[in-house]
Protein backbone atom coordinates (compact mmCIF):
# COMPACT_ATOMS: atom_id res chain seq x y z
CA UNK A 1 0.00 0.00 0.00
CA UNK A 2 0.94 3.66 -0.73
CA UNK A 3 1.56 6.05 2.26
CA UNK A 4 -1.59 7.50 3.18
CA UNK A 5 -1.69 10.90 1.89
CA UNK A 6 -2.43 13.95 5.03
CA UNK A 7 -5.35 15.58 4.88
CA UNK A 8 -2.97 18.76 5.88
CA UNK A 9 -0.15 19.85 4.40
CA UNK A 10 3.26 19.86 6.88
CA UNK A 11 3.04 23.57 8.85
CA UNK A 12 6.62 24.92 9.27
CA UNK A 13 6.39 25.93 12.94
CA UNK A 14 8.76 28.81 14.43
CA UNK A 15 10.51 27.25 17.37
CA UNK A 16 8.69 26.76 21.11
CA UNK A 17 11.21 29.29 22.61
CA UNK A 18 10.18 31.90 19.60
CA UNK A 19 6.16 30.80 20.72
CA UNK A 20 7.04 31.39 23.66
CA UNK A 21 7.91 34.60 23.79
CA UNK A 22 5.20 35.38 21.44
CA UNK A 23 2.68 33.97 24.16
CA UNK A 24 3.92 36.08 26.88
CA UNK A 25 3.79 39.05 24.40
CA UNK A 26 -0.02 38.68 23.72
CA UNK A 27 -1.82 41.72 24.92
CA UNK A 28 -4.60 40.01 26.96
CA UNK A 29 -2.40 37.42 28.69
CA UNK A 30 0.62 40.46 29.36
CA UNK A 31 -2.66 42.45 30.91
CA UNK A 32 -3.71 38.59 32.59
CA UNK A 33 0.18 38.41 34.06
CA UNK A 34 0.44 41.93 35.69
CA UNK A 35 -3.16 41.22 37.14
CA UNK A 36 -2.02 38.55 38.49
CA UNK A 37 1.23 39.99 40.21
CA UNK A 38 -1.18 42.62 41.28
CA UNK A 39 -3.65 40.40 43.55
CA UNK A 40 -3.00 40.70 47.04
CA UNK A 41 -4.59 38.63 50.05
CA UNK A 42 -7.24 41.06 50.84
CA UNK A 43 -8.54 41.29 46.65
CA UNK A 44 -12.22 39.51 46.80
CA UNK A 45 -13.94 37.80 43.68
CA UNK A 46 -17.11 36.59 43.49
CA UNK A 47 -18.52 33.15 43.70
CA UNK A 48 -18.11 32.74 39.85
CA UNK A 49 -13.99 33.79 40.44
CA UNK A 50 -14.77 37.02 39.21
CA UNK A 51 -12.82 40.36 40.56
CA UNK A 52 -15.16 41.88 42.82
CA UNK A 53 -16.50 45.09 40.88
CA UNK A 54 -14.62 47.33 43.97
CA UNK A 55 -11.58 46.27 42.81
CA UNK A 56 -12.20 46.79 39.24
CA UNK A 57 -11.12 50.84 39.09
CA UNK A 58 -7.72 49.65 40.68
CA UNK A 59 -6.86 46.66 38.64
CA UNK A 60 -7.83 49.03 36.00
CA UNK A 61 -5.69 51.86 36.85
CA UNK A 62 -2.60 49.44 37.14
CA UNK A 63 -3.20 48.08 33.92
CA UNK A 64 -3.09 51.64 32.72
CA UNK A 65 -6.62 51.55 31.15
CA UNK A 66 -9.09 54.52 32.37
CA UNK A 67 -11.47 54.14 35.18
CA UNK A 68 -14.82 54.10 33.49
CA UNK A 69 -17.02 51.50 31.99
CA UNK A 70 -14.44 50.20 28.79
CA UNK A 71 -11.21 50.29 31.32
CA UNK A 72 -13.14 47.81 34.01
CA UNK A 73 -14.48 45.81 31.26
CA UNK A 74 -10.74 44.95 30.03
CA UNK A 75 -9.48 44.66 33.43
CA UNK A 76 -12.30 41.83 33.87
CA UNK A 77 -11.63 40.07 30.92
CA UNK A 78 -7.76 39.98 32.01
CA UNK A 79 -9.00 39.09 35.25
CA UNK A 80 -10.72 36.23 33.37
CA UNK A 81 -8.15 34.34 31.56
CA UNK A 82 -6.16 35.05 34.61
CA UNK A 83 -8.42 32.79 36.62
CA UNK A 84 -9.03 30.11 34.03
CA UNK A 85 -5.10 29.76 33.08
CA UNK A 86 -4.16 29.12 36.82
CA UNK A 87 -2.12 32.23 37.10
CA UNK A 88 -4.71 32.59 40.01
CA UNK A 89 -5.74 30.28 42.55
CA UNK A 90 -10.00 31.05 43.84
CA UNK A 91 -10.49 29.98 47.28
CA UNK A 92 -14.20 30.21 47.79
CA UNK A 93 -15.88 31.27 51.42
CA UNK A 94 -16.11 28.14 53.65
CA UNK A 95 -19.92 28.07 54.43
CA UNK A 96 -19.58 29.31 58.37
CA UNK A 97 -18.03 32.64 57.14
CA UNK A 98 -20.93 34.31 55.33
CA UNK A 99 -22.27 36.75 57.32
CA UNK A 100 -25.92 36.65 58.49
CA UNK A 101 -28.47 37.14 55.42
CA UNK A 102 -25.83 36.69 52.67
CA UNK A 103 -26.62 35.37 49.49
CA UNK A 104 -24.33 32.38 48.54
CA UNK A 105 -24.04 34.43 45.15
CA UNK A 106 -22.99 37.25 47.37
CA UNK A 107 -20.34 35.58 48.74
CA UNK A 108 -16.78 37.14 48.42
CA UNK A 109 -13.61 34.52 47.95
CA UNK A 110 -9.94 34.97 48.19
CA UNK A 111 -7.05 34.35 45.65
CA UNK A 112 -3.60 33.36 45.79
CA UNK A 113 -1.21 33.31 43.25
CA UNK A 114 -1.63 30.05 41.09
CA UNK A 115 1.35 27.30 40.47
CA UNK A 116 1.31 28.46 37.06
CA UNK A 117 2.32 31.75 37.75
CA UNK A 118 5.74 30.96 38.78
CA UNK A 119 5.99 28.53 35.35
CA UNK A 120 5.90 31.99 33.58
CA UNK A 121 9.94 32.82 34.74
CA UNK A 122 11.04 29.62 35.75
CA UNK A 123 9.42 26.86 33.33
CA UNK A 124 10.47 25.63 29.94
CA UNK A 125 8.83 27.37 26.60
CA UNK A 126 6.57 23.98 26.45
CA UNK A 127 5.28 25.06 29.71
CA UNK A 128 4.59 28.68 29.06
CA UNK A 129 2.98 27.29 25.44
CA UNK A 130 0.55 25.04 27.64
CA UNK A 131 -0.57 27.96 29.59
CA UNK A 132 -1.34 29.72 26.90
CA UNK A 133 -3.40 27.19 24.87
CA UNK A 134 -5.47 27.01 27.80
CA UNK A 135 -6.02 30.56 27.75
CA UNK A 136 -6.91 30.11 23.82
CA UNK A 137 -9.57 27.67 25.08
CA UNK A 138 -10.49 30.34 27.10
CA UNK A 139 -11.14 33.17 24.72
CA UNK A 140 -12.21 30.54 21.76
CA UNK A 141 -15.16 29.77 24.58
CA UNK A 142 -15.64 33.73 24.88
CA UNK A 143 -16.10 33.82 21.18
CA UNK A 144 -18.62 31.48 20.61
CA UNK A 145 -20.31 32.42 23.66
CA UNK A 146 -24.17 33.67 22.53
CA UNK A 147 -25.16 37.19 21.67
CA UNK A 148 -26.95 38.65 24.55
CA UNK A 149 -28.68 41.62 23.04
CA UNK A 150 -31.06 41.93 26.22
CA UNK A 151 -30.46 39.51 28.60
CA UNK A 152 -33.17 40.36 31.24
CA UNK A 153 -35.79 38.92 28.77
CA UNK A 154 -34.12 35.54 28.71
CA UNK A 155 -33.95 36.05 33.23
CA UNK A 156 -37.42 34.04 34.74
CA UNK A 157 -38.86 35.44 37.85
CA UNK A 158 -37.03 32.83 40.00
CA UNK A 159 -34.24 34.38 38.67
CA UNK A 160 -33.15 31.05 36.54
CA UNK A 161 -32.04 31.69 32.79
CA UNK A 162 -34.16 30.32 29.51
CA UNK A 163 -31.15 28.91 27.62
CA UNK A 164 -33.92 27.62 25.22
CA UNK A 165 -34.58 31.21 24.46
CA UNK A 166 -31.47 31.59 23.22
CA UNK A 167 -31.31 29.81 19.83
CA UNK A 168 -28.43 29.25 20.43
CA UNK A 169 -26.27 25.25 19.73
CA UNK A 170 -22.58 25.52 21.33
CA UNK A 171 -21.49 23.01 19.92
CA UNK A 172 -22.06 24.16 16.39
CA UNK A 173 -21.09 27.42 17.16
CA UNK A 174 -17.83 26.19 18.48
CA UNK A 175 -17.97 23.94 14.83
CA UNK A 176 -18.31 26.91 12.77
CA UNK A 177 -15.68 28.90 14.69
CA UNK A 178 -13.03 25.89 14.15
CA UNK A 179 -13.74 25.16 10.45
CA UNK A 180 -13.50 29.16 9.92
CA UNK A 181 -9.90 28.75 11.40
CA UNK A 182 -8.99 25.56 9.96
CA UNK A 183 -10.29 27.04 6.41
CA UNK A 184 -7.61 30.59 7.63
CA UNK A 185 -4.96 27.55 8.51
CA UNK A 186 -5.16 26.20 5.02
CA UNK A 187 -4.91 29.15 3.40
CA UNK A 188 -1.95 30.26 5.13
CA UNK A 189 -0.03 27.22 4.14
CA UNK A 190 -1.19 27.03 0.43
CA UNK A 191 1.29 27.04 -2.32
CA UNK A 192 3.95 26.19 0.48
CA UNK A 193 3.61 29.03 2.48
CA UNK A 194 3.23 31.53 -0.17
CA UNK A 195 -0.59 32.01 0.96
CA UNK A 196 0.14 33.75 4.02
CA UNK A 197 -1.15 36.98 3.84
CA UNK A 198 -4.51 38.63 5.39
CA UNK A 199 -7.87 37.03 4.28
CA UNK A 200 -10.67 39.12 3.05
CA UNK A 201 -13.26 38.72 5.73
CA UNK A 202 -16.00 38.26 2.99
CA UNK A 203 -13.63 35.28 1.43
CA UNK A 204 -13.55 33.47 4.77
CA UNK A 205 -17.30 33.97 5.40
CA UNK A 206 -18.07 32.68 1.59
CA UNK A 207 -15.86 29.37 2.56
CA UNK A 208 -18.10 27.80 5.29
CA UNK A 209 -21.36 29.08 3.26
CA UNK A 210 -21.41 29.04 -0.10
CA UNK A 211 -21.83 25.22 -1.24
CA UNK A 212 -18.67 24.36 -3.69
CA UNK A 213 -20.86 23.80 -6.73
CA UNK A 214 -22.52 26.87 -6.91
CA UNK A 215 -22.16 28.92 -9.54
CA UNK A 216 -23.97 32.64 -8.81
CA UNK A 217 -24.62 32.88 -5.10
CA UNK A 218 -28.84 33.49 -4.34
CA UNK A 219 -29.92 36.18 -2.35
CA UNK A 220 -30.45 33.86 0.87
CA UNK A 221 -26.87 32.66 0.55
CA UNK A 222 -25.52 36.26 0.10
CA UNK A 223 -27.24 37.29 3.54
CA UNK A 224 -25.77 34.58 5.28
CA UNK A 225 -22.32 35.14 4.38
CA UNK A 226 -23.06 38.87 5.61
CA UNK A 227 -24.73 37.50 9.10
CA UNK A 228 -21.46 35.23 9.38
CA UNK A 229 -19.14 37.96 8.60
CA UNK A 230 -20.53 40.23 11.14
CA UNK A 231 -20.25 37.37 13.93
CA UNK A 232 -16.80 36.61 12.81
CA UNK A 233 -15.82 40.64 13.19
CA UNK A 234 -16.91 40.24 16.72
CA UNK A 235 -14.89 36.97 17.43
CA UNK A 236 -11.63 37.89 15.71
CA UNK A 237 -12.07 41.02 17.56
CA UNK A 238 -11.93 38.36 20.75
CA UNK A 239 -9.05 36.63 19.33
CA UNK A 240 -6.70 39.49 18.14
CA UNK A 241 -5.59 40.10 22.08
CA UNK A 242 -4.76 36.84 22.67
CA UNK A 243 -2.20 36.33 19.82
CA UNK A 244 -3.55 34.41 17.52
CA UNK A 245 -4.49 36.21 14.55
CA UNK A 246 -3.80 39.88 13.24
CA UNK A 247 -7.02 41.43 12.28
CA UNK A 248 -8.30 44.60 10.18
CA UNK A 249 -12.33 45.21 11.67
CA UNK A 250 -14.95 45.67 9.45
CA UNK A 251 -15.15 49.38 8.46
CA UNK A 252 -17.41 50.86 10.66
CA UNK A 253 -18.99 53.23 8.03
CA UNK A 254 -20.04 50.10 6.30
CA UNK A 255 -22.10 49.89 8.73
CA UNK A 256 -26.48 50.28 7.43
CA UNK A 257 -27.34 49.21 10.62
CA UNK A 258 -26.25 47.56 13.96
CA UNK A 259 -25.91 44.28 12.54
CA UNK A 260 -25.78 44.64 9.33
CA UNK A 261 -22.98 45.43 6.18
CA UNK A 262 -23.40 46.81 2.95
CA UNK A 263 -23.28 43.83 0.57
CA UNK A 264 -20.07 42.47 0.59
CA UNK A 265 -19.76 40.55 -1.96
CA UNK A 266 -20.98 43.06 -4.39
CA UNK A 267 -17.77 44.03 -7.35
CA UNK A 268 -15.76 45.97 -4.89
CA UNK A 269 -12.31 46.53 -6.55
CA UNK A 270 -9.19 44.91 -4.34
CA UNK A 271 -8.77 48.33 -2.18
CA UNK A 272 -12.03 48.49 -1.31
CA UNK A 273 -12.49 44.51 0.08
CA UNK A 274 -10.05 45.38 2.72
CA UNK A 275 -12.37 47.57 4.55
CA UNK A 276 -14.50 44.32 5.24
CA UNK A 277 -12.56 43.07 7.61
CA UNK A 278 -8.87 41.64 6.70
CA UNK A 279 -7.25 38.63 9.26
CA UNK A 280 -4.45 36.43 8.76
CA UNK A 281 -2.98 33.98 11.33
CA UNK A 282 0.40 34.71 13.14
CA UNK A 283 3.29 32.54 13.57
CA UNK A 284 1.41 31.79 17.31
CA UNK A 285 -2.02 31.31 15.48
CA UNK A 286 -0.73 28.48 12.92
CA UNK A 287 0.95 26.74 16.42
CA UNK A 288 -2.44 27.37 18.17
CA UNK A 289 -4.65 26.06 15.59
CA UNK A 290 -2.88 23.09 14.83
CA UNK A 291 -2.88 21.99 18.48
CA UNK A 292 -6.76 22.20 18.69
CA UNK A 293 -6.64 20.00 15.20
CA UNK A 294 -4.64 17.61 16.61
CA UNK A 295 -6.45 17.45 19.90
CA UNK A 296 -9.36 17.02 17.59
CA UNK A 297 -7.94 13.93 16.29
CA UNK A 298 -7.17 15.66 13.18
CA UNK A 299 -3.74 14.76 11.31
CA UNK A 300 -2.13 18.07 10.86
CA UNK A 301 1.80 17.20 10.54
CA UNK A 302 4.35 19.69 11.30
CA UNK A 303 8.20 19.96 9.45
CA UNK A 304 9.99 18.59 13.00
CA UNK A 305 7.37 15.95 13.65
CA UNK A 306 9.53 12.99 11.89
CA UNK A 307 13.32 14.03 13.01
CA UNK A 308 13.47 11.71 15.86
CA UNK A 309 11.95 8.86 13.87
CA UNK A 310 13.26 5.89 11.89
CA UNK A 311 13.98 6.13 8.31
CA UNK A 312 10.54 3.71 7.45
CA UNK A 313 8.63 6.30 9.02
CA UNK A 314 11.02 9.07 7.38
CA UNK A 315 10.43 7.68 3.88
CA UNK A 316 6.42 7.03 4.35
CA UNK A 317 5.74 10.51 6.33
CA UNK A 318 7.29 12.59 3.36
CA UNK A 319 5.78 10.53 0.37
CA UNK A 320 3.18 13.19 -0.12
CA UNK A 321 4.61 16.43 1.20
CA UNK A 322 5.25 19.37 -1.45
CA UNK A 323 8.75 19.35 -1.84
CA UNK A 324 10.14 21.90 0.28
CA UNK A 325 8.79 20.73 3.27
CA UNK A 326 9.99 17.12 2.44
CA UNK A 327 13.67 18.97 2.40
CA UNK A 328 13.12 20.38 5.22
CA UNK A 329 12.20 17.57 7.04
CA UNK A 330 15.08 15.15 5.26
CA UNK A 331 17.64 17.96 6.72
CA UNK A 332 16.00 17.71 10.20
CA UNK A 333 16.57 13.92 10.27
CA UNK A 334 19.98 13.90 8.80
CA UNK A 335 21.04 16.68 11.29
CA UNK A 336 20.02 14.10 14.23
CA UNK A 337 22.87 11.37 13.21
CA UNK A 338 25.40 13.90 12.29
CA UNK A 339 28.18 14.00 10.13
CA UNK A 340 29.90 11.18 12.54
CA UNK A 341 26.61 9.04 11.32
CA UNK A 342 26.48 9.70 7.80
CA UNK A 343 26.86 6.01 6.97
CA UNK A 344 24.26 4.48 9.41
CA UNK A 345 22.22 6.98 8.14
CA UNK A 346 22.95 6.13 4.74
CA UNK A 347 22.18 2.54 5.28
CA UNK A 348 19.21 2.78 7.40
CA UNK A 349 17.60 5.33 4.86
CA UNK A 350 18.19 2.00 1.89
CA UNK A 351 17.13 -0.59 4.32
CA UNK A 352 13.62 1.44 4.59
CA UNK A 353 13.52 2.00 0.71
CA UNK A 354 12.94 -1.61 -0.32
CA UNK A 355 9.66 -3.52 -0.62
CA UNK A 356 7.45 -4.30 -3.76
CA UNK A 357 4.73 -2.90 -2.08
CA UNK A 358 2.53 -0.05 -4.13
CA UNK A 359 4.52 2.24 -1.77
CA UNK A 360 7.68 1.40 -2.52
CA UNK A 361 8.75 3.53 -5.82
CA UNK A 362 8.08 6.84 -3.97
CA UNK A 363 9.83 5.83 -0.75
CA UNK A 364 12.59 5.02 -3.61
CA UNK A 365 12.62 8.56 -4.64
CA UNK A 366 12.69 10.07 -1.37
CA UNK A 367 15.41 7.83 -0.16
CA UNK A 368 17.45 9.42 -3.70
CA UNK A 369 16.87 12.61 -2.79
CA UNK A 370 17.71 12.05 0.77
CA UNK A 371 21.02 10.89 0.14
CA UNK A 372 21.36 13.84 -2.31
CA UNK A 373 21.44 16.05 0.78
CA UNK A 374 23.72 13.19 3.09
CA UNK A 375 26.30 14.11 1.02
CA UNK A 376 29.68 12.22 0.35
CA UNK A 377 30.13 10.17 3.57
CA UNK A 378 27.34 8.53 2.60
CA UNK A 379 29.17 6.47 -0.04
CA UNK A 380 30.35 3.13 1.76
CA UNK A 381 26.51 2.68 2.45
CA UNK A 382 25.42 2.92 -1.36
CA UNK A 383 28.10 1.17 -2.51
CA UNK A 384 27.05 -1.44 -0.35
CA UNK A 385 23.66 -2.05 -1.98
CA UNK A 386 25.25 -1.72 -6.28
CA UNK A 387 24.43 -5.45 -6.12
CA UNK A 388 20.78 -5.18 -5.49
CA UNK A 389 18.15 -5.37 -7.45
CA UNK A 390 15.60 -2.61 -6.31
CA UNK A 391 18.58 -0.39 -5.11
CA UNK A 392 21.32 -1.08 -7.55
CA UNK A 393 20.07 1.55 -10.13
CA UNK A 394 19.60 4.45 -7.76
CA UNK A 395 23.00 3.56 -5.97
CA UNK A 396 25.11 3.71 -9.49
CA UNK A 397 22.89 7.35 -10.64
CA UNK A 398 24.00 8.47 -6.81
CA UNK A 399 27.45 7.83 -6.91
CA UNK A 400 27.58 8.97 -11.00
CA UNK A 401 26.23 12.29 -9.98
CA UNK A 402 29.22 12.86 -7.12
CA UNK A 403 31.12 11.66 -9.39
CA UNK A 404 32.63 8.34 -7.63
CA UNK A 405 35.11 6.29 -9.52
CA UNK A 406 35.02 2.81 -10.24
CA UNK A 407 31.27 2.70 -10.85
CA UNK A 408 29.92 -0.77 -12.73
CA UNK A 409 27.99 -0.55 -15.66
CA UNK A 410 24.16 -1.81 -14.64
CA UNK A 411 22.85 -4.73 -16.17
CA UNK A 412 20.16 -3.98 -19.02
CA UNK A 413 17.56 -5.32 -16.57
CA UNK A 414 18.55 -2.72 -14.08
CA UNK A 415 17.99 -0.21 -16.55
CA UNK A 416 14.58 -1.02 -17.37
CA UNK A 417 13.81 -2.21 -13.48
CA UNK A 418 15.07 1.41 -12.83
CA UNK A 419 12.57 3.22 -15.16
CA UNK A 420 9.49 1.40 -14.64
CA UNK A 421 10.30 2.18 -10.90
CA UNK A 422 11.32 5.60 -11.41
CA UNK A 423 7.99 6.49 -13.34
CA UNK A 424 5.56 4.22 -10.94
CA UNK A 425 7.00 6.77 -8.34
CA UNK A 426 6.37 9.83 -10.22
CA UNK A 427 3.08 8.68 -11.38
CA UNK A 428 2.47 8.22 -7.57
CA UNK A 429 3.90 11.54 -6.28
CA UNK A 430 1.10 13.17 -8.85
CA UNK A 431 3.92 15.35 -9.88
CA UNK A 432 3.07 17.72 -13.29
CA UNK A 433 1.98 16.26 -15.99
CA UNK A 434 4.51 18.29 -18.58
CA UNK A 435 7.15 16.92 -16.46
CA UNK A 436 5.67 13.22 -16.16
CA UNK A 437 5.37 13.23 -20.23
CA UNK A 438 9.10 14.51 -20.46
CA UNK A 439 10.59 11.57 -18.19
CA UNK A 440 7.88 8.88 -19.81
CA UNK A 441 9.55 9.82 -23.30
CA UNK A 442 12.57 10.64 -22.17
CA UNK A 443 13.45 7.32 -20.35
CA UNK A 444 11.54 5.15 -24.14
CA UNK A 445 13.68 7.14 -25.59
CA UNK A 446 17.29 5.98 -24.30
CA UNK A 447 17.09 2.46 -25.33
CA UNK A 448 15.98 1.21 -28.96
CA UNK A 449 13.33 -1.39 -28.73
CA UNK A 450 12.77 0.01 -25.27
CA UNK A 451 8.86 -1.59 -25.18
CA UNK A 452 10.02 -4.89 -26.90
CA UNK A 453 11.57 -5.58 -23.57
CA UNK A 454 10.20 -3.51 -20.42
CA UNK A 455 7.22 -5.35 -20.57
CA UNK A 456 9.46 -8.20 -19.39
CA UNK A 457 10.54 -6.24 -16.36
CA UNK A 458 9.77 -8.25 -12.55
CA UNK A 459 8.42 -4.80 -10.90
CA UNK A 460 4.78 -5.44 -9.68
CA UNK A 461 4.35 -1.74 -11.74
CA UNK A 462 5.15 -3.19 -14.84
CA UNK A 463 1.96 -3.11 -16.86
CA UNK A 464 0.50 0.21 -14.58
CA UNK A 465 3.19 2.26 -15.50
CA UNK A 466 3.03 0.69 -19.32
CA UNK A 467 -0.31 1.46 -19.68
CA UNK A 468 -0.10 5.45 -18.44
CA UNK A 469 2.86 5.97 -20.80
CA UNK A 470 0.30 4.77 -23.48
CA UNK A 471 -1.61 7.53 -22.16
CA UNK A 472 0.97 10.04 -21.72
CA UNK A 473 3.33 9.53 -25.08
CA UNK A 474 2.80 12.30 -27.32
CA UNK A 475 4.41 10.59 -30.42
CA UNK A 476 1.08 8.08 -31.76
CA UNK A 477 3.72 5.09 -32.42
CA UNK A 478 5.08 5.03 -29.29
CA UNK A 479 2.14 4.86 -27.36
CA UNK A 480 0.99 1.94 -29.58
CA UNK A 481 3.67 0.31 -28.67
CA UNK A 482 3.47 0.76 -24.73
CA UNK A 483 -0.06 -0.66 -24.36
CA UNK A 484 0.92 -3.22 -26.53
CA UNK A 485 3.28 -4.08 -23.87
CA UNK A 486 1.18 -3.29 -21.10
CA UNK A 487 -1.08 -6.23 -22.46
CA UNK A 488 2.10 -8.60 -22.43
CA UNK A 489 2.93 -7.50 -19.04
CA UNK A 490 -0.69 -8.12 -17.75
CA UNK A 491 -0.44 -11.74 -19.97
CA UNK A 492 2.60 -12.75 -18.52
CA UNK A 493 1.70 -11.56 -14.91
CA UNK A 494 -1.78 -14.21 -15.63
CA UNK A 495 -3.66 -11.03 -14.26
Amino acid sequence: MSAERPILPPVRLHSEAELARDALAAPLFVRAVKLARWAGQDTRVGAGGELAEAHLPAAAEHLGLPADEEGAAYASEAWRLAVDTGLLDVTDPEEGELPDGAEEAEAEGTVTAGENLALLTSGSPQDVLGIWLDGLDAVHADATAPVLDDFADLVGEDGSIDFDALDWDPEAEAEFLDGVLGNLYLLTLADNGAGDGPVPLPALAASMIVPDDMGEPTDDILEQVSEAMMRLDDQFRLLEPIGIVAYQPVDEALMVEEGETADASAGADEEDVTRYGMVKLTPLGLYGVRARMLEAGVDAPAVGDLADKGADALLDGIAHYPEPAARAEIQLWLAGHGTQGAVAAAAELLAAARGTDEGAPLRRLHCQQALALAGEEAEPAVRAVLGDQELGGLARVWLAEHGAADVPPPPEAMIFWLAIDTIAAQLDADGELDELQGLVEGLSAQHSGFFDEVWRVDHPATADVLEAMGRLHSDKKAAKDARKAAFKARSRAGG
